[in-house]
């Protein structure tokens, strides 16, 4: 990648790696002579890595590929951009492509456990080339058996979740906006509605040995209280402005103000997925990522509460 006029790609151990480099609309460009010296491979081997790429349709040529003029050259010489040299690098069977596997590897497991890999400040929830680079990086993975099942459903998930990485390092950083495309309007969950649907889910849990009859018991009436506060208004206009922020400030509160005897995170995550099932919204988050949420509130300190409220709510707009 490109930082301050310098190329970071991929070094050797034993260091001899010594490519000229056409930097160019944002990405990197070699010829096939480059790529071979890349990764310590004749030419005719990586023309049959690069025709199969593209016949395969793992890539399309037409928009990887550039002619360009050189000098001491008669005609023009192709170029081949950095999503064609990922994939001939998990194609090449050599000490230096084996190097190569498991730097990108390591850029996958850096994914998982910080939401992104690259310099920070090239990451853009609207940069289609860094979403389409997380995707070939995956495609390229699976297409060739290079992880397990496991790991492929880790690599869809990283593809598919492309923007929400972007969207966890504007949290970590403390500069993360409430979305505009947000629904206005909303039904209300009404109190003995809830209770009831509550009762229902505690019924389902104890036959399942899930819950104890401690599970579900209102202490004070709180979830009134905070099923009334959605709905509060300030000089004529709502407190909360929509379903989106009614439904995050709901499984907030009810996470962390432990209106139940016991049960509060699962109650406070059954009641999100009501208001918004209510309310003819989609849940976007999974079980997983549900879980991961709930305990996030959980553990959060209460002066975050409109860091962790503007991060649920982004979450749940495309």
């Amino acid at each position: 990648m490109q930082n301050n006029n310098q190329l970071i790609l991929f070094s050797s151990t034993d260091g001899n790696i010594t490519v000229d480099v056409k930097i160019e609309h944002d990405t990197v460009w070699l010829t096939q002579k480059q790529i071979g010296e890349l990764f310590s491979k004749e030419r005719t081997v990586i023309t049959k890595h690069i025709n199969k790429i593209f016949a395969e349709g793992e890539l399309e040529e037409k928009s990887n590929v550039q002619n360009l003029h050189i000098a001491n050259s008669d005609k023009p010489v192709a170029f081949y951009n950095l999503d064609v040299i990922i994939s001939v690098g998990y194609r090449v069977k050599s000490k230096r492509g084996i190097e190569f596997r498991r730097w990108a590897n390591s850029v996958l497991k850096n994914y998982l456990l910080k939401g992104y890999a690259f310099n920070n400040n090239i990451i853009d929830t609207t940069n289609k080339e860094y979403q389409n680079l997380i995707t070939l990086l995956g495609n390229t993975l699976i297409n060739n058996q290079l992880i397990d099942e496991q790991g492929q459903h880790v690599v869809k998930l990283i593809s598919q979740y492309a923007t929400t990485w972007s969207t966890l390092l504007q949290y970590d950083e403390d500069r993360l906006t409430m979305p505009h495309n947000t629904h206005k309007s909303s039904i209300s969950l009404e109190y003995d509605n809830a209770l009831g649907a509550i009762t229902q889910l505690k019924q389902k849990l104890v036959t399942i040995g899930e819950a104890t009859t401690l599970f579900g018991n209102e202490r004070n009436e709180n979830l009134q209280s905070i099923l009334a506060n959605l709905d509060q208004t300030m000089f004529g206009k709502e407190l909360y402005k929509s379903i989106e922020e009614k439904a995050a400030n709901l499984f907030y509160m009810v996470i962390k103000d432990h209106p139940f005897s016991d049960g509060n995170k699962r109650i406070g995550s059954f009641l999100f997925i009501l208001y918004l099932q209510l309310n003819q919204l989609s849940v976007k988050i999974d079980n997983i990522g549900l879980t991961s949420l709930a305990l996030l509130v959980a553990e959060s300190n209460p002066q975050q509460k409109d860091l962790i409220v503007r991060l649920i709510i982004n979450l749940l707009v495309q």
